[in-house]
């Protein structure tokens, strides 16, 4: 159990950084860890490092000494961080796909890019876009989710009973 191994509380912060734009741009990368930082002060944040983000942290012993309130692990397996976005109180990601897995288990999420190809999940309130990529800005919008109640659920993913439909045209059909 990744929750047991790592010693996390009832409550905690899951947080996954690697995109290009982020991992590149120094400016916005020490902004996100810095929040990740202070947010760790509050709310464990466990952080598997991507190898592109771990390769700019190593080379740079200011972005690394910003990383020692978080928990920061290797890259984990799909059960492992299943299991750590099932059950965190919030999620910070730059990962598309994060975002979507967030939502299904009930989890708000801070998407520290300037845009998401999810803006449904910003419009029903449980995904949130820091005005800024900046540690201020990131901090804030993360103590906004935490602290607000859950977003509404969205009905374009429907009801959860696509396969039992599903099996009651078939039925159907062979009945004929």
């Amino acid at each position: 159990d990744i929750t047991r191994r790592l010693a996390l509380p009832q409550r905690y912060c899951v947080a996954t950084l690697h995109r290009q734009e982020n991992t590149d741009d120094r400016c916005r990368l020490t902004g996100i860890l810095r929040a990740l930082s202070a947010l760790a002060l509050d709310l464990p944040v466990v952080l598997p490092l991507h190898p592109r983000t771990a390769k700019v942290v190593e080379a740079d012993g200011e972005l690394g000494a910003l990383l020692e309130s978080v928990t920061v692990t290797e890259p984990l397996g799909f059960s492992d961080m299943a299991t750590l976005v099932t059950t965190a109180a919030l999620v910070v990601t730059d990962s598309g796909g994060l975002q979507k897995e967030a939502y299904f288990h009930g989890v708000p999420t801070v998407t520290v890019r300037e845009e998401t190809e999810w803006v449904e999940l910003v419009e029903a309130g449980w995904n949130r876009l820091p005005p800024k990529l900046e540690a201020e800005s990131i901090l804030a919008t993360a103590h906004e989710a935490l602290t607000s109640p859950k977003g509404e659920q969205i009905a374009a993913y429907g009801t959860g009973k696509a396969a039992e439909l599903i099996l009651d045209v078939l039925i159907a059909q062979a009945g004929r």
